[in-house]
């Protein structure tokens, strides 16, 4: 069973990560989270669940406002080939959440470490980063800094790399 916000804010609080979280409506679409700006200091994340034609899988975080260019992600991310979304079942077979929720914390479920994390470099030059905490129904501030650490908490290797145009 994929773990619940109470699981993840708990794991957190274990790692001694301090973070502050709001809840709102379900937000399904970037558009959708706009009308919370004002209301949460710090970058908002959009996040790419990818995979290859090797079924290797990648969580692309980047800044909402972000432009990515996935006919040369591959490029970018060391994927064999071009890459697709990743369908529903393998996004909650590995990360516990349906699209519409998909966030950097859901590679607290990722226990087989099938799903490479890949965070933007600029994003990561923000302070404070904003996702969703394994449900679209709210929203978590964490330090940058913090972010890495969560990652690395749950096995991962992150790779930070300039995956976005500008």
């Amino acid at each position: 069973m994929p773990k619940t916000p109470a699981e993840l804010f708990a794991f957190l609080d274990k790692l001694g990560i301090a973070v502050v979280t709001k809840e709102h409506p379900p937000l399904f679409t970037v558009a959708d989270s706009r009308a919370l700006r004002g209301e949460i200091a710090g970058a908002h994340t959009k996040n790419l669940f990818l995979k290859d034609k090797k079924d290797n899988y990648f969580l692309v975080t980047v800044d909402e406002e972000a432009e990515v260019d996935l006919k040369q992600i591959h490029h970018l991310i060391g994927a064999a080939g071009r890459v697709s979304f990743g369908r529903p079942e393998a996004l909650m077979g590995f990360l516990g959440v349906v699209p519409g929720a998909v966030t950097v914390f859901g590679l607290i479920n990722d226990d087989g470490r099938r799903v490479r994390a890949v965070l933007d470099e600029s994003l990561m030059r923000n302070a404070l980063v904003n996702a969703h905490p394994l449900t679209n129904e709210a929203t978590t501030t964490i330090a940058s800094g913090d972010l890495l650490r969560f990652v690395q908490a749950t096995g991962h290797e992150a790779a930070i790399l300039k995956v976005t145009a500008g």
